[in-house]
């Protein structure tokens, strides 16, 4: 098959559910596992097309894996494509996650079960701040970036919400590229969503879940980890439904299973409020992607044509990875408590780091160690 026929639907869901059920890694693990699918192996795009797709997505709003496998289906079978690629890559992972926050709801304290737990977290706080470190050296392009991105993270340590921060990074970058220019100065507000909300203490619905993850998941912006400062923000310091270690065990449930990281998501509402609060959940934080993609893609290339809207992403960009480092220290205060758990945590950073070892074995390795220190 070339790059310009068509799959079967079929085909186009077979692939797509082998994809969600294999993809361990994170996203540019799965990014590279569909290059290889898509350009190499069954030659659906050119090497260029998958490029175009795979950059608008990373610039909305989003899990860009999840985003870039609804462009491919779009790009293939048009709008039946879009909904089939984006379901199948998500379906495996939402049921995996369902079936172990099931287990984790029944039998969360069990010692080997906490045993396991307790060895992941660490292992997950290492993954992260791998992250924070490779997204750092590409989002910070300049000395101006720099600080800014010391400005986010003093601001995000000041308790100011994840919003706020990025609209500020966003209005600070666009102006600063606008006066450098001397241009008019313009400020730039692309979110305009309410930045400030009282903390209460709301009962758990499943209607409210879906508003949460849907509000999340149409502004989450940069990467899959900075959805844990949102989450934190909003189940924790907002609603109070979470604790913080219900957090970093839902992190570390969509680290070490395959697909996207967004299925996170999936295991907090099971665990707020069973199989309904996950289907829920599930489809609010995955709703906006496919309305994002199949609405605002075709803008995407004029926004990186405008030196000031471009400068506005970049902004954004710089505020998602100091929100992810500030996060990452508050998750690593609640998962590293010993020494175990400290070795573990330098352990993986080390072999992720210098070795680069698979997160997933990584993952696994902490897992059976915990179990036997559980044990």
């Amino acid at each position: 098959m070339t790059a310009s026929e068509r799959p079967s639907i079929r085909e186009l869901a077979l692939v797509f559910l082998k994809l969600g059920t294999i993809a361990f890694g994170g996203p540019a693990a799965h990014i590279a596992m569909m290059e290889t699918e898509f350009v190499h192996k069954r030659a659906w795009l050119s090497g260029e097309e998958f490029a175009d797709r795979l950059a608008a997505a990373n610039l909305i709003p989003g899990p860009s894996s999840t985003e870039l496998a609804i462009f491919i289906g779009y790009k293939k079978r048009g709008w039946r494509g879009l909904i089939v690629a984006g379901a199948c890559f998500i379906l495996p992972a939402a049921v995996i996650v369902s079936l172990i926050a099931a287990a984790y709801v029944r039998y969360g304290a069990l010692p080997q079960l906490e045993g396991i737990l307790r060895a992941i977290k660490p292992v997950v706080i290492a993954i992260v701040a791998q992250a924070v470190w490779n997204l750092g050296r590409t989002a910070v392009k300049s000395v101006f970036l720099g600080a800014l991105a010391a400005v986010c993270v003093a601001l995000s340590a000041m308790h100011v919400g994840p919003l706020a921060v990025l609209a500020c990074a966003s209005m600070a970058s666009s102006l600063f590229v606008t006066l450098r220019q001397r241009a008019t100065p313009a400020l730039m507000a692309p979110m305009g969503v309410p930045l400030g909300v009282a903390a209460s203490g709301a009962a758990v619905s499943v209607a409210g879940l879906f508003l949460s993850f849907l509000k999340i998941g149409a502004v989450v912006f940069g990467s899959g980890y900075v959805l844990l400062a949102f989450l934190r923000a909003e189940f924790i310091t907002r609603l109070h439904w979470l604790t913080e270690r219900q957090l970093i065990d839902a992190v570390a449930v969509g680290q070490f299973t395959p697909g996207p990281v967004f299925t996170t998501a999936t295991f907090i509402g099971y665990i707020l409020a069973g199989i309904p609060g996950a289907v829920a959940a599930t489809a609010g934080i995955f709703l906006p992607g496919f309305l994002l993609v199949a609405l605002g893609g075709p803008l995407v290339p004029r926004i990186r044509r405008s030196p000031t809207a471009s400068a506005a992403l970049d902004g954004v960009v710089v505020g998602s990875v100091s929100l992810i480092a500030v996060v990452a220290w508050q998750l690593a205060r609640a998962a590293i408590v010993d020494w175990f758990t400290l070795i573990l945590a330098l352990a993986a950073l080390i072999a992720l780091i210098r070795f680069r070892v698979n997160s997933i074995w990584l993952i696994a390795a902490a897992a059976v160690a915990g179990w036997i220190a559980g044990g």
